[in-house]
């Protein structure tokens, strides 16, 4: 394919009247003006029309869409995918919730099926079981385990190699050998859900913890006397901060003070659940009630959010509309940053040699067009 006469933005900045023209999965030339028309034969041409031409977006963490969840069966994992696709997002990690030993094992090992088939899927996340009860959020803390070390290879051997993420509360019992564990396997580990003072969230980070999930949700804030796991983030290099910005879980001001003080280290993310793209109602997230009103999820008869409904598109649109990120910085963290998490060297820029992973979005940054390996999404 051939896209020309876009506006492109990405990591590398922006620049006018861009093309790219693929040669099956991967981007093998880009340029401005009219050099596309050299290579115009054998390619399917799409003229941008002066819109905004980004990297695919790469989502680190995301639990369904479409009033489908990745807790169960394939098909509603491809109906999650499709709805989250139609909005930018062209490779995705597919996130599981608590629940008992052998039910995630299931999930683990229907993904795993699921990621042989289609190269979009990255593989898991695990945001459970090893949480700590004190801020266990829209998880059931019936289900919740220590994380010793016959789990962890219980979990592994499950996910025959494509668990991407595991997120810890370090200061479990034996949780800091459990970061270790993982990491060892290539596994990326995230603190969160956590009651980690400061020290515990930097030792996790000495011992191979490289994310922090959903940053400033489910952990204590950022305190004078108590700076508290976020702090730790931010002043070490080696780790990106998840963001749900939502217009619920963060606040502009705050997202603000994040993407300022730990720059290319912000991921956003979805956190969606069953809800998104499927409207408001009453829904299941794991073992527990969910209702969504006015796109906002909680646990029913609480006050608890329960994930979001967000996609990319929309992350991105509040991210410089509301928060005033820097579109370049925006976007940034939507592609390049995750797939640094992930060290996807080929994903998260639009140059030759990078996959054909595109989203072309109008003026207000609602995803028009998707392709992804070289093929078209939407």
């Amino acid at each position: 394919m051939l896209v020309h006469g876009a506006r492109k933005l990405d990591a590398d900045g922006i620049v006018e009247d861009f093309w790219f023209a693929t040669d099956g999965a991967v981007i093998s030339a880009t340029g401005t003006g009219d050099d596309w028309r050299a290579t115009i034969d054998g390619h399917d041409v799409t003229d941008a029309a002066g819109g905004w031409l980004t990297p695919g977006f790469i989502d680190l963490h995301a639990h369904g869409g479409g009033g489908a969840d990745f807790d169960h069966d394939a098909e509603g994992m491809r109906r999650a995918l499709a709805v989250h696709r139609s909005h930018g997002t062209t490779r995705s990690v597919l996130s599981l919730v608590t629940a008992p030993m052998d039910a995630l094992c299931a999930s683990l090992g229907a993904i795993a099926d699921l990621a042989r088939e289609d190269p979009l899927v990255l593989g898991s996340h695990l945001e459970g079981p090893f949480l700590s009860p004190s801020y266990t959020g829209a998880h059931d803390p019936t289900l919740l385990v220590m994380p010793r070390s016959e789990y962890v290879n219980t979990l592994l051997a499950a996910a025959d190699g494509t668990l991407r993420q595991v997120t810890i509360a370090p200061e479990l019992p034996e949780g800091l050998d459990a970061v270790e564990e993982f990491a060892t396997a290539s596994v990326v580990v995230a603190v969160g859900h956590t009651a980690a003072d400061y020290r515990m969230a930097r030792a996790a980070f000495d011992r191979g913890a490289r994310l922090l999930t959903h940053a400033f949700n489910a952990m204590a804030g950022i305190h004078h006397r108590a700076p508290g796991p976020v702090t730790a983030a931010i002043e070490d290099e080696r780790v990106t901060l998840e963001l749900v910005l939502d217009g619920v879980h963060v606040h502009p001001a705050v997202a603000r003070i994040a993407f300022a003080a730990a720059p290319g280290r912000v991921a956003l993310i979805t956190d969606a659940m069953a809800a998104a793209g499927a409207g408001d109602g009453d829904y299941r997230l794991g073992s527990l009630d969910v209702t969504v009103r006015g796109g906002i999820a909680r646990i029913a008869g609480t006050d608890t959010i329960a994930g979001s409904t967000l996609t990319m598109d929309a992350a991105l649109r509040i991210a410089v509309e509301q928060a005033g990120i820097d579109p370049v910085a925006a976007v940034a963290a939507l592609t390049l940053t995750p797939a640094r998490v992930l060290q996807r060297a080929d994903l998260g820029l639009l140059r030759p040699g990078f996959a054909a992973d595109a989203v072309l979005l109008d003026v207000g940054f609602a995803a028009q067009r998707v392709w992804a390996n070289g093929r078209p999404l939407r």
